[in-house]
C-alpha cells in the first residue's frame, strides 16, 4: 500500500484534496470515488497499481484526433469515479469499489507499463476507462517514467480535479482529453451529481495555458438534459473563447444507460445542429462521435477547405498533413505529429 498525496487531517478524519468533492473521510471509510480510504488517520489509494482494463487502442478512440493521429496508445484503467453520471457507459468499473469483488484487478507496476508500451509499439500511454484523477499517485509514477522513456501521456478525464492535483501531474501529462457535460451547474447536478461545472472549466484552461497540454473536449449530448440550443451554444462559445478556436470539440451520441435508460438515443438532427452551432461559434474542428456520419470525423482545413484527414471509425484512410500543417496550403491545424 502507498500513502496518498494531497490530504490533511481534521480531527479523526482526513480531507482528500484530489478532486473538488474534497471528501472528509472517517477512519475505515472511503471517499465518494470508492478507492481512497482513511486507514487509521492515513489516506491510502487502494487501487495503486491495480488495473481492471488494458488495451492497445488507436488514440482516435479516446477520442483524440489532433495528437499523433494514427498512433496507438497503451490504454489502462482501474475502478471508481469522482462523479456518478446517470449515463455512464463504463459503469461496471466506474461504480465498482476496490475490493468489492465485482471487477477483477491485476497488479501492474509503473515499470511494466512502459515495457508493455514498447512491446506493443505504442508511442503513448492513456489513462482511461474509469476516472484517472482518483488514481493520481499511480498516474504520476507511470507518467514520469513514460516521459523518461520518450512516450506521450493522455488523461481521458471528466476534468473534475483540484488545481493542486493538476499541479502534481501537470509536468508529466501531454494531452488533457476532458469531458464538458454541460454549460450550467444545474446540468452537472442532474447528469453527474456534482455541484458545479466551474472546476472542470478552470482545470481545462490551466491544462492548456499553464501546463501547455494539448486539449480536446467531448460532450455526450443527452436528450432533454444538455441538448438545448442555448446550452450547446454556451458550451461552444466557452470552448472557442476560453480554449481557442482550434480546440477540437467532439459531440457524441448518447445511448440509453442506467438512470437515463428511458431516454431515446440522440437524434441525428441534434448532433448535426450541434456541429453547426460549434462552427457558428468559430470552432474550426467539430466532430461527430458514436455514429457513422459521412465526413463527421474528417479534419477539414479551415483555410483552404480541403479534407486533410479522412477517418472511418478509428481508421485514418487519408492524411495530408506536414508537421501539423495542411499539406495543400500550409495552414496550421493544431495537430501534433
Amino acid at each position: 500500500m502507498r500513502t496518498a498525496i494531497l490530504w490533511s487531517t481534521e480531527g479523526d478524519r482526513v480531507r482528500c484534496s484530489v478532486c473538488p468533492n474534497r471528501c472528509l473521510i472517517a477512519d475505515g471509510s472511503v471517499g465518494i470515488c470508492g478507492v481512497r480510504e482513511n486507514q487509521g488517520g492515513t489516506l491510502v489509494p487502494l487501487t495503486y497499481g491495480r488495473v481492471s482494463s488494458i488495451a492497445a487502442d488507436p488514440i482516435e478512440k479516446k477520442p483524440v484526433f489532433h495528437y499523433f493521429p494514427g498512433t496507438s496508445a497503451l490504454s489502462l484503467g482501474s475502478v471508481g469515479c469522482s462523479m456518478r453520471c446517470g449515463h455512464c457507459q463504463n459503469w461496471q468499473i466506474s461504480r465498482a469499489k476496490a475490493g468489492d469483488g465485482s471487477v477483477g484487478l491485476n497488479d501492474l507496476s509503473p515499470e511494466r507499463v512502459v515495457e508493455m508500451a514498447r512491446a506493443y509499439r505504442c508511442p503513448g500511454v492513456a489513462f482511461t476507462y474509469n476516472e484517472p484523477v482518483i488514481w493520481i499517485e499511480y498516474v504520476l509514477d507511470v507518467a514520469r517514467l513514460c516521459h523518461e522513456a520518450g512516450l506521450y501521456t493522455v488523461m481521458v478525464t471528466n476534468g473534475y480535479i483540484t488545481l493542486e492535483a493538476l499541479e502534481a501531474i501537470g509536468t508529466f501529462v501531454d494531452v488533457w482529453r476532458t469531458d464538458l457535460k454541460g454549460a450550467t451547474d444545474q446540468t452537472y447536478r442532474r447528469l453527474c451529481r456534482v455541484s458545479s461545472a466551474e472546476s472542470v472549466r478552470q482545470a481545462a484552461q490551466e491544462a492548456k495555458y499553464r501546463w501547455k497540454m494539448h486539449v480536446e473536449v467531448v460532450t455526450n449530448v443527452v436528450p432533454t438534459i444538455n441538448d438545448s440550443t442555448a446550452e450547446l451554444q454556451a458550451m461552444a462559445r466557452w470552448i472557442a473563447d476560453d480554449l481557442g478556436h482550434d480546440t477540437p470539440w467532439h459531440v457524441t451520441r448518447f445511448f440509453p444507460y442506467l438512470e437515463f435508460a428511458d431516454l431515446p438515443p440522440t437524434p441525428m438532427e441534434t448532433l448535426r445542429a450541434a456541429r453547426t452551432i460549434g462552427r457558428e461559434a468559430g470552432l474550426h474542428y467539430v466532430y461527430l462521435g458514436n455514429i457513422r456520419e459521412p465526413g463527421g470525423e474528417d479534419t477539414v482545413c479551415p483555410n483552404c477547405g480541403k479534407v486533410v484527414v479522412r477517418r472511418v471509425g478509428y481508421t485514418i484512410e487519408e492524411k495530408h498533413t506536414s508537421e501539423g500543417t495542411c499539406a495543400f496550403c500550409g495552414h496550421g491545424l493544431n495537430i501534433t505529429e
